[in-house]
């Protein structure tokens, strides 16, 4: 046979083989028998053999990889994967469709796209002339994780897009396991004396974040997909719902309970009826998703932080049971806050296992009256998190024992506050204690108060993991042949950083105030302190009586600032920076500044500063920048695209100075 014969033919087969997989995976009306389909597989897989010439990665025969990745790259998704609200009852939804029409200004009936919320992993798969190149993790909405090589290995999931297809296309969909492929993993699990899944979404995620793609392939995974990120090219997309029926024609598998109806009456209708459906279904959901139907709607009403506002999850009554409370334990968080868990007599709550529940906080063990022996009601909050709903009085035993607060942190052994007409108790070792060691030290590095650029996230994650840092002042005595033996550290990066860490030693008393992460003092609070007590002796030996004299500082603040101080770790990772080498100016009378009693608001984006810089500027001289504009305000400083804020001044007769005359005006007074 001739090459191009060949390579007609392994093209026919290919094209045969996605077909059918788009017939059994998509429109769940296959064409051929399970036989018929592997022998054209095996056929293509001989000829790609015999002739690798012609093996393009989307056949199908290169689902999955041979070889595990050593790590997920990160991914930057170029339009963010938004989270969505929760409603409860049909009150939630109500208000949720009035706030729609508020929004829109509409009298009409508005129609919502509703959907299944699937249990799973969220994902986005970017196609570039219908070819996959790239899927990831949602993360945390703006980065996720690279695991492409793992999503190939779901057979529903289009190497080749089909039909007439947009040029650059990113689909967004939930990956899941259905309950007979988790219920059969958990067995061989067992059988192995390996790890068992809680559930579904756990053993999904777990598979999509396996290294060796030949793992995920195994795992029987699943995907529907529900929307889009970027799209270029000639595609008219009006509706949610039209969207949807395009990606089904292009090969996408879209799920085919997704219907449209009409206002609140419409949606709970469908909820009923997916909710009667629910145990019948071949894959876990926790709810419905309803979506505003008109995407030119959507377009309008936006988004709030990183949820939509024309979407809203109603997630399904939690199931609620009868267990014991054996015992109590306290975590304690990233922040510090310490968080009482309730063990729990092992009980099944809606298809997990459940052996602990959150208590939130002391308060809330203290109004529910929830005691060690006590029989209670756990319920999965959003089906996710086991909480206490309720104690049982009648059943308490005799010996039933009252939980109490630690009086020092389960971790570093520092006192524990709990300031009155505060729900949170909170560890006070925040420079000690190595619960909150990461934490702290990306607060200590963060631009606004040491300013260790560099020293990100992902770094502090192996200096912490690795013992390399106890405490913030621990960075100080890095070397470079311990941070070129880290990943993804070379001689440059290594040297970079510590040259950073260097130039971090010189800063100013308000910065090193804020950076300590004292609870509640933030930069204003912090140049107050500064301000007010001049050295950090003096504030060390201030009571509460004499915080409260600074100026914004209450009895709250006032407390958490000399348990802070009180505590002998703290000071003790003070003292060490200190012989680090940290230092500052010594902080000048503020009457003798040369813009001292005056107030600047900036508006607009500068040319010659960032606002930041043009703020510290200013304070430096002895100014206050407000954020917004008064009749106590002494200049508005106005760059481009200023907004309500010039007009506001203008309005009053306030100075206003341009970019320039900004400048101008700092050089005079420097």
């Amino acid at each position: 046979m001739a090459k191009d014969n060949i390579k007609q033919t392994i093209e026919a087969l290919r094209n045969k083989i996605n077909e059918h997989n788009y017939q059994y995976y998509v429109l769940d009306a296959p064409t051929v028998t399970d036989a018929a389909y592997d022998l054209l597989y095996r056929q293509l897989v001989e000829l790609e053999k015999e002739y690798p010439q012609f093996v393009t990665p989307d056949s199908p025969t290169k689902r999955v990889g041979d070889k595990p990745i050593k790590a997920f790259a990160e991914v930057t998704h170029s339009v963010p994967m938004l989270s969505l609200e929760n409603a409860f009852t049909q009150e939630d939804i109500e208000n949720f469709n009035q706030r729609i029409s508020d929004r829109l200004k509409v009298t009409h009936i508005v129609d919502y796209c509703c959907e299944p919320k699937l249990d799973g992993l969220a994902i986005s798969l970017r196609y570039e002339n219908g070819l996959l190149m790239q899927a990831a993790t949602r993360g945390d909405g703006e980065t996720g994780e690279d695991v492409t090589e793992n999503i190939k290995t779901i057979k529903m999931v289009p190497l080749r897009l089909q039909g007439n297809y947009p040029s650059l296309l990113e689909v967004r969909g939930e990956v899941f396991m259905p309950k007979k492929g988790f219920e059969k993993l958990n067995q061989e699990a067992a059988k192995k004396g390996e790890k068992i899944f809680a559930n579904p979404r756990n053993a999904a995620a777990g598979s999509i974040r396996q290294l060796d793609p030949r793992i995920a392939a195994s795992r029987r995974l699943e995907v529907y997909f529900y929307g889009v990120g970027a799209v270029e090219g000639n595609v008219k997309l009006e509706t949610q719902f039209t969207m949807l029926k395009h990606l089904a024609s292009w090969g996408l598998r879209v799920n085919p309970l997704i219907k449209v109806v009409s206002g609140v009456k419409g949606c709970i209708e469908y909820f009923e009826e997916i909710a009667k459906l629910r145990d019948k279904l071949s894959y876990e959901i926790d709810g419905i998703v309803y979506k505003v139907n008109n995407l030119e709607e959507q377009k309008r009403l936006g988004f709030v932080t990183r949820a939509p506002r024309w979407a809203i999850a109603h997630k399904f009554p939690p199931e609620e049971v009868y267990t014991v409370v054996e015992a109590v334990e306290f975590n304690v968080g990233r922040t510090g806050a310490l968080t009482p868990v309730a063990r729990l007599k092992p009980v099944f709550v809606h298809g997990v296992t459940v052996s602990n529940a959150t208590l939130h906080n002391m308060d809330e063990v203290e109004r529910k009256d929830v005691r060690i022996g006590d029989t209670v009601i756990v319920r999965r909050a959003g089906d996710v998190i086991p909480e206490i709903v309720a104690v049982v009085k009648e059943n308490r035993p005799a010996n039933a024992r009252t939980i109490k607060l630690p009086k020092t942190c389960p971790i570093c052994h520092s006192h524990v506050e709990r300031i009155e007409d505060e729900a949170v108790a909170k560890c006070t070792g925040g420079l000690f204690c190595s619960a909150q060691r990461k934490e702290m030290i990306r607060h200590f590095a963060a631009r606004r108060a040491m300013d260790i650029e560099g020293l990100g996230n992902k770094l502090i994650e192996q200096l912490v993991d690795s013992n390399m840092i106890a405490n913030v002042a621990d960075i100080y005595s890095l070397t470079q042949s311990e941070l070129e033996n880290l990943e993804r550290m070379g001689t440059k990066s290594a040297v970079n950083l510590l040259t950073e860490i260097e130039e971090s030693k010189k800063t100013t008393f308000a910065r090193f105030l804020y950076s300590l992460g004292i609870p509640e003092v933030g930069e204003a609070t912090g140049k107050q302190l500064a301000l007010h007590f001049k050295t950090l002796d003096a504030l060390q030996k201030a009571n509460e009586e004499e915080l409260q004299a600074v100026s914004d500082i209450g009895p709250i603040v006032a407390k958490h600032i000399a348990h802070f101080f009180a505590e002998a770790h703290n000071r003790e990772v003070i003292t060490k920076l200190l012989k680090a080498g940290v230092h500052w100016e010594t902080v000048k009378n503020q009457a003798s500044l040369p813009l001292a009693g005056q107030t600047f608001v900036i508006t607009g984006m500068l040319s010659h500063l960032s606002r930041d810089e043009a703020k510290d500027t200013l304070e430096k001289l002895g100014a206050k920048v407000a954020g917004s504009v008064s009749s106590k305000t002494s200049y508005v400083v106005v760059g481009e695209e200023a907004g309500s804020k010039l007009a506001k001044a203008k309005e009053l007769g306030i100075k206003i100075l341009s970019d320039d005359e900004f400048m101008l005006f700092l050089k005079k007074h420097v």
